[in-house]
């Protein structure tokens, strides 16, 4: 049901979309998919608190993966690239909704962010002498480097290679984060 209201939604947003188109692409009676989700704003709020998690994950993973870290900068810019770059389209879910001014909506889209900072903050504290109020402030910088740039790549139709682009951001970001000095 989650894959089918995603196309509905990615391809209509909320206030177009309608359970009878998820309920058909789901295969199941408007009935049944209401059984699930008492209303087209909990199915929404599902599916971006499923979508915002998994661009999370793909974050910590790429921080997690690797302990030198200028492949760790190169990795988590991929990760908003790939996120963004994949055919399903949630990320549009969390950055371009029709419904971002809905409380409950901007509390998922903003944890997410939080979210990514933290794991991007845990790391640059760890490793430099940067103390955790400037470290966040540095990380929210990378995230907010890396969204936007993945964000306007995919709506340029992707015409600079996806690695090539990746490789850019991730080299402008590391110019500016490993000057910091390590903890030593």
């Amino acid at each position: 049901m989650l894959d089918a209201a995603r196309l509905v939604f990615v391809a209509q947003g909320y206030h177009s979309a309608a359970m009878d188109d998820i309920a058909v692409g789901a295969g199941v009676s408007k009935p049944v998919l209401y059984q699930h989700f008492p209303s087209k704003l909990e199915l929404y709020l599902a599916l971006l608190a499923e979508s915002a998690q998994d661009m999370v994950q793909r974050v910590r993973q790429a921080l997690d993966g690797t302990e030198d870290n200028q492949d760790r900068t190169r990795r988590a810019v991929r990760a908003y690239f790939t996120y963004v770059a994949d055919d399903a389209q949630a990320y549009r879910l969390i950055f371009e909704s029709d419904l971002r001014g809905e409380s409950s909506v901007e509390t998922v889209v903003e944890r997410a962010t939080a979210d990514c900072v933290e794991a991007i903050t845990a790391t640059i504290t760890a490793d430099t002498g940067v103390d955790p109020q400037r470290a966040r402030l540095l990380a929210a910088g990378m995230v907010g480097l890396s969204q936007v740039s993945a964000r306007w790549w995919v709506a340029q139709g992707g015409g600079v290679p996806v690695d090539e682009a990746v490789e850019l951001i991730s080299t402008l970001a590391w110019r500016g984060i490993s000057r910091f000095p390590m903890h030593g």
